[in-house]
């Protein structure tokens, strides 16, 4: 039995590997692929603006990528409908100087739509705009404004002037009829355009430059977990814990405590200490059941029913709970703010002298956790890939300890103490089994892990235990292949692809499929532990849609 496993769609790092599949003539990765396809159709179709055809592009609709699952609702969930020709006026409001708009850029992320407007007298403005799927609203807008206003007035990170912002789409006097920041544009260039030219010397120096920045964040004292809010910015009833006369904690924004469609009585926040914030994380995971009851039919054996999802996530809590008294992870339980997402394309960096941070952008979703919720975070800097790469991270690592030694201390100690509660909220995306495994393993190495008492879940039985072996098989299994083909593709682990490659990836997608299927199909004498012995579980786990 496998001991742990590492879910790569949420874990940007390598995993531990399984065999997968027996392929007797035609090795996965062997499998070759030449591709054209007929391109989908657009979902949506708009009359063109003056402004839209000014710039040549249609500012509402997602058109960076697709999706190799669920494609029409990951592109309509990041439709936004808005008043563009408003925008534009208010960027040009808030640049007396300028009389005209001479270009603007459309950048587009998983949560955000970026414009970048340059004026006719050459000044840059930033107007980012939030989609649905980035969380709670006018909260995740609010949120961000403060988190920026805070670090500026409490730390030397260089993050951009916020110039304007409204966070209520509803409010008359917002005319552009969308949740909006326009801030300053981040001077110098981003380090994922310079990173590959830079020495190695360069390198190492400006991974330290980083964490000399960070440092600011990480030293900050916070009485709770949950989200910085200014004081008169958060609208009644949500609790609030104050930090002075102008700043407080609120709720979580994150979009794991906000489900789209939920009966449940949500837990959000703010929670003064770590018994507390287990709680809102397995409501977290309670919530999000409610919506998944509809999709059980897509999903593999191993997933499990609402009733398994809530008696896992039921049984789970008392033992978080038995866990947060050790004396390991109340020091590694800290109220920490961090970067979410401190990958080299938020940083920016001198044209002349990359080792000078210049800015550091995107703080939408950071929030006050316990520091060992960032333990699995490595930024794509420091991910060593080989000899060269693994300098990167060992700088890193020095670096982040010295400097940022709260943040650093958790990522020093056995993983084993923090993956249950990394795996608590998210059984509606992983299946019960997933947390199922990281208890029963934590009820194995209960002693091993230095915890006291006994723990109070219960290992499978031999009855029920040849069951579970094999449903965490079919789990590891489904992983693996989604890392697998992501690789193959060249997608992400959630299927997204840029549109230029969207023809291409879709007949190399079903040619893969056809070639795995045939494996599977002509492996007549499978082994008994062989998790996919015919085309229905091969089809039960396969990540994306096949047509």
């Amino acid at each position: 039995m496998d001991s742990r496993f590492k879910i790569p769609s949420y874990l940007s790092k390598s995993i531990s590997r399984h065999q997968l599949f027996r392929f007797p003539s035609s090795p996965l990765h062997d499998i070759y692929f030449i591709a054209r396809a007929a391109a989908m159709p657009p979902i949506y179709r708009f009359q063109c603006t003056k402004a839209n055809t000014a710039f040549g592009f249609d500012p509402y609709t997602y058109t960076s990528g697709r999706w190799l699952r669920d494609d029409h609702y990951e592109r309509s969930s990041r439709y936004i409908a808005f008043d563009f020709g408003a925008l534009c006026d208010r960027v040009l409001q808030l640049c007396p100087d300028a009389i005209s708009i001479d270009s603007c850029k459309k950048l587009e992320g998983g949560f955000n739509r970026v414009f970048v407007f340059t004026m006719n007298n050459s000044r840059q403005l930033v107007a980012r705009l939030p989609f649905v799927l980035a969380g709670p609203a006018r909260l995740v807008t609010s949120s961000e404004v403060a988190t920026i206003r805070y670090l500026q007035l409490k730390t030397k990170i260089p993050i951009p002037q916020i110039i304007d912002w409204n966070d209520d789409a509803k409010s008359p006097e917002n005319t552009i009829g969308s949740e909006y920041i326009i801030m300053e544009h981040a001077s110098g260039v981003q380090l994922s355009q310079v990173w590959d030219d830079m020495t190695g010397d360069q390198r190492v120096r400006c991974i330290s430059a980083i964490f000399q920045k960070m440092k600011g964040a990480t030293d900050l004292r916070f009485p709770s977990y949950g989200s910085i809010y200014l004081q008169d910015g958060l609208v009644h009833p949500f609790a609030r814990q104050p930090l002075n006369e102008d700043f407080c904690i609120g709720p979580h924004c994150g979009s794991r405590y906000w489900p789209l469609k939920t009966r449940q009585r949500l837990n959000y926040g703010p929670w003064d200490n770590l018994d507390s914030f287990c709680e809102g994380l397995i409501d977290a995971g309670l919530a999000n059941l409610s919506g998944s009851a509809r999709d059980l039919d897509r999903k593999p054996s191993y997933y499990g029913s609402i009733d398994q999802h809530t008696a896992v996530l039921n049984s789970a809590l008392p033992v978080l709970k038995q866990m947060s008294s050790n004396s390991c992870i109340v020091q590694s339980a800290s109220p920490l703010l961090f970067h979410p997402d401190l990958h080299k394309r938020n940083i920016f960096v001198s044209e002349e002298d990359p080792t000078i941070i210049t800015g550091i952008i995107d703080w939408q979703g950071a929030s006050i956790e316990p520091a060992f919720w960032y333990s699995d975070d490595l930024p794509d800097f420091a991910t060593p890939t080989d000899s060269d790469e693994d300098l990167y991270y060992k700088a890193y690592k020095a670096s982040s300890q010295y400097y940022t030694p709260a943040l650093s201390m958790p990522k020093s100690m056995d993983e084993n103490l923090f993956r249950p509660f990394h795996y608590s909220y998210r059984t509606w995306k992983d299946g019960a089994i997933a947390l199922h495994h990281e208890m029963v393993e934590t009820a194995r190495n209960w002693k091993g892990l230095n915890f006291e008492g006994q723990c109070l879940y219960s290992i499978p039985t031999s009855d029920s235990l040849l069951e579970y072996e094999r449903a965490y098989r079919l789990f590891v299994a489904a992983q693996n292949l989604r890392y697998d083909l992501s690789n193959l593709l060249n997608s992400a682990s959630d299927g997204w692809v840029p549109t230029e490659n969207w023809e291409v990836t879709q007949t190399a997608h079903k040619e893969i499929f056809d070639g795995m299927l045939q494996a599977v199909l002509s492996n007549q004498n499978p082994e008994d532990d062989e998790p996919v012995q015919d085309e229905e579980t091969l089809r039960s786990i396969w990540p994306f849609d096949l047509p």
